[in-house]
């Protein structure tokens, strides 16, 4: 009898290490370059911007040649927008399926009638699968186009349409291409072919990116906020970041988004700091608008008070651009401020010294304390008011005969505006920092050398001029110490500008928006 040996003892037979180790790298490289697509495993891309599997309302964007698809769900639109929840509730869809042409409804009807055709001849046989009669998942519901109307000067905006149904039922939507989980095999001679090729092409081949790139750019944008999804804007320059967000914010107003947008450019535009706050200052009444649509506090403020302390100035540029609401709100602030600063005014005009005994000073017992403040006021007038007109000439004899040759030049001289009337953040500032910043030491001597032409100063030597002049100035010191206090209220900065409170503006930057006075809420 013969034995056999037991299995692990029983010898196969050996290719060389070089031939098994070449064929399992073969078997390894066929297996991970094996392709599914179009296979019984092939998954349809279900996430943004195309849900093929769960989203139910189509949206086409056409500009310029290009065209963007996305599939995207019902409830989230909804949601964001007031656009797409009206035109996609139940009301809005029944009345658009009962303004269908006839031919259209019988074409949906019919594909539904023939998908129900076996389930109604073998009706009662139990062995044959009932087709269900719910609408697949993913199917689309809704569909938009981006209408460019019929004239020029016409804003494009979502169209719904029907989408687009078979014979058959169901829908005909554009499938996005499957993605590869690996790129194919790629032959050294052809990546260096195609280098050698586009490094022959010159500049001006290379396509210019046109306006209506910038549609598609702010649809992206508005579809991305929609499913919290970063916004693509500039994040270096601040000018062409405040374009991109001007009209991603016009687009969202458009279908009533402003409440998610908002937030995000509102985000976005804080980043650059002290870059946007200088912005701010230089075009304030550009980014009062934008702060406004924005719904951004921080912005609309820092805006405001700009727009409040340079009034009228920006009123062109707002009366016609932004809402009754943020008007009257200027106006209320405008009223504002200029009641503080009348207030201020009579308390600088009525600011008086006191003798020793508590008494005000008068020219009986104070002279040079009654003198400081009569200087002080005259000051205050002559920097708050313009200058008179001055008075007509008295016409002579050729004067006379030069009126007769040419009396519209005689009528335009006697013809006197006032002066443009002077800042008052300006005079309000140097009342603040007192000191020599008004009324300095030179001017005071000026001053104390004035005398009637019946009276000199020749009894009075240096040395006792100079002690008057002492004297003097501490009572100014002491009346400037009074009108800094005065006008500190008004001295009150608002702004984030650095700088601000040092008097690097013309205005006053002293109100702000208060809680509740937004004209949002």
């Amino acid at each position: 009898m013969l034995s056999q040996p037991p299995p692990s003892e029983q010898t196969l037979p050996r290719r060389p290490a070089s031939v098994t180790s070449r064929s399992a790298t073969n078997n390894r490289r066929h297996r991970t370059s094996r392709s599914h697509n179009g296979g019984s495993s092939f998954r349809p891309q279900n996430e943004f911007p195309n849900f093929a599997s769960t989203g139910d309302v189509e949206i086409i964007v056409n500009a310029d040649g290009q065209e963007r698809r996305y599939m995207l769900h019902r409830l989230i639109l909804s949601q964001c927008s007031g656009f797409f929840e009206a035109g996609t509730s139940e009301d809005w869809s029944r009345a658009q399926a009962q303004g269908h042409s006839p031919a259209t409804a019988s074409t949906l009807d019919f594909g539904s009638r023939l998908s129900r055709i076996g389930e109604e001849e073998d009706e009662g046989d139990l062995e044959t699968p009932t087709i269900p009669t719910s609408p697949p998942q993913g199917k689309c519901r809704w569909r938009y186009e981006l209408d460019w109307g019929h004239q020029d000067d016409e804003v494009p905006m979502l169209v719904q349409r029907p989408p687009v149904s078979t014979i058959f039922g169901g829908d005909q939507t554009r499938q996005p291409p499957a993605v590869p989980t690996k790129p194919p095999s790629s032959s050294s001679s052809f990546f260096r072919s195609m280098t050698n090729k586009s490094a022959m092409q010159s500049a001006a081949h290379i396509p210019h990116q046109s306006p209506d790139s910038d549609i598609i750019r702010d649809y992206d944008n508005l579809f991305r906020i929609f499913y919290n999804y970063p916004p693509v804007l500039d994040n270096i320059n601040i000018a062409e970041s405040y374009i991109n967000c001007k009209s991603l914010l016009n687009l969202a107003d458009m279908y009533d988004a402003l409440e998610v947008v908002g937030p995000r450019i509102d985000h976005h535009l804080l980043q650059f700091q002290s870059r946007l706050w200088k912005q701010i200052a230089k075009y304030p009444p550009s980014y009062l608008k934008l702060g406004y649509l924005a719904r951004s506090k921080v912005i609309f403020g820092e805006a405001l008070v700009h727009v409040v302390g340079q009034w009228p100035s920006g009123a062109s540029q707002l009366r016609h651009s932004v809402p009754d609401s943020v008007l009257d709100l200027i106006e209320d602030k405008v009223e504002e401020l200029n009641e503080k600063k009348m207030i201020t005014d009579g308390k600088l005009f009525r600011l008086h010294l006191t003798t020793t005994k508590g008494e005000r000073v008068t020219p009986s017992n104070g002279y040079m304390e009654w003198l400081a403040l009569s200087l002080f006021r005259q000051w205050l007038i002559e920097n708050t008011t313009p200058p008179p007109p001055l008075p007509p000439k008295t016409p002579s004899a050729n004067s006379r005969d030069a009126a007769r040759t040419n009396p519209q030049s005689n009528a335009s001289s006697n013809r006197h505006a006032p002066g443009p009337p002077i800042p008052s953040g300006h005079l309000y500032r140097l009342l603040f920092l007192a000191g020599n910043t008004y009324l300095p030491h030179d001017e005071i001597k000026r001053f104390l050398k004035l005398r009637p032409p019946d009276q000199s100063m020749d009894g009075m030597g240096n040395r006792e001029f100079r002690e008057m002049v002492k004297k003097f100035e501490r009572r100014m010191d002491e009346i400037k110490s009074l009108a800094r206090e005065t006008v500190r209220p008004l001295m009150r900065s608002w702004l984030e500008l650095e700088g601000a409170k040092e008097g690097g503006l013309g205005y006053l930057v002293c109100i702000r928006c208060e809680d509740g006075e937004w004209p949002w809420d």
